[in-house]
């Protein structure tokens, strides 16, 4: 059996992003993502649910975030998810988080957009085409 570990999440900034190094020296950078899930209330009205999650994106990626993004803007994100637990530094017992290791961050709307923009998110190895650019095939390439 197969063992499949993938998040892909179309979603707005809910603060800055927050970049530390790791002893090592890689960089790396917290980010805090909402994702909106839509469903009917007891009345029957559709309502939006915010889901918040804590993305974490390693190397220069890291500092194209902490560069580029800030709060509010729109952004997708591939990658997988990570369990971790640790010790309470105040020895109330063991604490545990899942969070999403970031594999690729696009980067959506325009600098200062907070709306969602033109770019369209697609997942790191997912085919792309329009009408404008269709997908290369071997026989295209020039070598």
């Amino acid at each position: 059996m197969a063992n499949i570990n993938r998040v892909v999440l179309v979603g707005n900034l809910t603060r800055d992003p927050e970049l530390r190094h790791t002893p090592g020296g890689t960089p790396v950078c917290s980010l805090r993502v909402a994702v909106n899930s839509r469903r009917r209330d007891e009345s029957g009205t559709w309502v939006d649910k915010p889901n918040y999650f804590d993305v974490s994106v390693f190397g220069n990626q890291a500092e194209s975030c902490t560069q580029y993004l800030s709060k509010g803007r729109p952004v997708g994100i591939d990658g997988r998810l990570d369990w971790r637990e640790w010790e309470a530094s105040d020895g109330s017992g063991k604490r545990q988080a899942v969070q999403i290791i970031a594999e690729s961050v696009q980067f959506l709307g325009g600098r200062g957009d907070g709306e969602g923009g033109g770019n369209q998110f697609v997942p790191a190895g997912a085919q792309q085409e329009s009408a404008d650019f269709p997908t290369a095939t071997d026989d295209d390439i020039p070598f």
